[in-house]
C-alpha cells in the first residue's frame, strides 16, 4: 500500500509540473504577437546583420527591419505584447497563419479576393498609389510613358503577388517566369534577360536608390496598369469578430496617416544598398 501511495504521488507531482509548464508556455504565447515576413522585400521588411533601434532579432538569423516591422512594433506595444518576427517565405505566410505559427501576416500583402477566402484582412496600413516600372536608365523603356509600349518587351514580377498578374495587361508582352524577390529581378534586369520589373513606388524609390544604373518609369494617366496596391494586415480567417482582431484593428487605427508616411520614408533611406 505504501509503495502504490508513493507511486500516486510521484504522479501527481510529474502532472502538477506538467501542467504547470504547460500553462506557462500558453501564457508567455499569450504574451507575445507573433508576426510572420520574408524579409527579403525592402523597404517593406528586409534581413540585416546590424542591430539598430529599429530592428528585431531574427534568433541566429540575425535581425528584421522596414516598414512593416515599424508598423509591427507599433501594434505590439499598443497591445502590450511582446514582438516576435518569424522570417518565413512568401508562399508559406499564409500556410504559418492557418496554422497558429504565427499571429498575423505584416509583409506589404494586398488584400484580393483569393487571399481573402483563407485570411480576414484589416484596413490598408499602406498605399503606395499606383504601380510602375524600374528599367535599365540607358535603355529605350527609360522614356516610355504607357504600358502598352512594353508590348514584345521582357517583364518580370514578384512571384504570387498581383505585380506578376497585372503584366498580362500589356498586350503582346513577353511574360517572364516569375522571381521570388526583389534581388533575383534586379539581376536579371541589369544582365538584360528582362527589360522591365513591376513595382510599387516604395520598392522602385529604394531599388533604384541602391542601383544608379537603373530608372523609374512613370505612365500617364489613363496609360498605367489598373491594379490594388493598398496593402494591409492579414489575420486568421474566421476571426474579424474577435476581440484580437478588433484589437489589432484599433492599435493599426492610432498610427495616424502622416505617422505612416514617414515612417515609410524612414525605411526608404534606411535600406541597406542592394535590397
Amino acid at each position: 500500500m505504501k509503495k502504490i501511495g508513493k507511486t500516486l504521488i510521484a504522479m501527481a507531482m510529474v502532472s502538477l509540473l506538467f501542467g504547470c509548464g504547460g500553462q506557462q508556455q500558453e501564457t508567455a504565447e499569450n504574451e507575445q504577437f507573433v508576426v510572420g515576413m520574408e524579409c527579403a522585400y525592402a523597404p517593406f521588411n528586409w534581413q540585416t546583420s546590424q542591430e539598430s533601434e529599429t530592428t528585431v532579432s531574427l534568433g541566429n538569423a540575425g535581425y528584421a527591419d522596414g516598414y512593416d516591422v515599424q508598423i509591427a512594433k507599433r501594434i505590439a506595444d499598443d497591445l502590450g505584447k511582446e514582438l516576435v518576427i518569424k522570417k518565413i517565405s512568401w508562399d508559406g505566410l499564409s500556410v504559418a497563419l492557418e496554422s497558429g505559427e504565427i499571429d498575423a501576416i505584416i509583409a506589404g500583402m494586398t488584400a484580393n479576393e483569393t487571399r481573402e477566402e483563407g485570411i480576414d484582412f484589416t484596413t490598408p496600413y499602406y498605399d503606395s498609389e499606383g504601380m510602375i516600372m524600374i528599367v535599365r536608365k540607358d535603355g529605350e523603356e527609360a522614356k516610355f510613358t504607357d504600358i502598352q509600349q512594353f508590348s514584345g518587351k521582357n517583364v518580370v514580377g514578384q512571384k504570387g503577388t498581383n505585380y506578376d498578374d497585372v503584366i498580362d495587361q500589356i498586350k503582346g508582352v513577353h511574360h517572364a517566369t516569375a522571381k521570388a524577390t526583389y534581388p533575383e529581378m534586379v539581376v536579371a534586369l541589369q544582365q538584360g534577360d528582362v527589360d522591365g520589373i513591376t513595382a510599387e513606388m516604395a520598392v522602385a524609390e529604394g531599388v533604384v536608390s541602391a542601383n544608379k544604373d537603373l530608372t523609374i518609369v512613370h505612365f500617364d494617366e489613363g496609360k498605367g496598369f489598373e491594379c490594388d496596391t493598398t496593402v494591409s494586415i492579414g489575420l486568421k480567417e474566421g476571426t474579424r469578430d474577435s476581440e484580437f482582431f478588433k484589437q489589432v484593428q484599433a492599435s493599426l487605427d492610432k498610427i495616424t496617416p502622416e505617422e505612416r508616411k514617414q515612417l515609410m520614408t524612414e525605411a526608404v533611406n534606411r535600406q541597406p544598398a542592394g535590397e
